[in-house]
């Protein structure tokens, strides 16, 4: 019996493998903005990180969710990504 196939994505934030559903999505929309997407299907550019707050922390200090996203983050989006950090253990 085949085992079935599980996605794996990589934090940008720890650069450490999980699998897909382990993983919180963020996506630059078709219209340019920044979403959180927890069902992993909305449409558009996304990048992955996991639900550690160190990571979040880290991309928000960072410029790497900016180049994942290939957009230009600005603090009003930062500030929504910080209030659902605060909602992570």
């Amino acid at each position: 019996m085949r085992r079935k196939h599980v996605p794996q994505r990589t934090c940008i934030g720890c650069h450490e493998i999980h699998s897909k559903r382990e993983m919180i999505r963020l996506v630059r929309t078709p219209e340019g903005q920044l979403t959180i997407d927890e069902t992993g299907k909305k449409n558009g550019r996304g990048a992955y990180l996991c639900r550690q707050k160190a990571c979040w922390e880290s991309v928000l200090r960072g410029n790497q969710l900016s180049k994942a996203l290939k957009i230009d983050i600005g603090e009003k989006e930062k500030d929504m990504v910080r209030a659902f950090a605060a909602t992570l253990e």
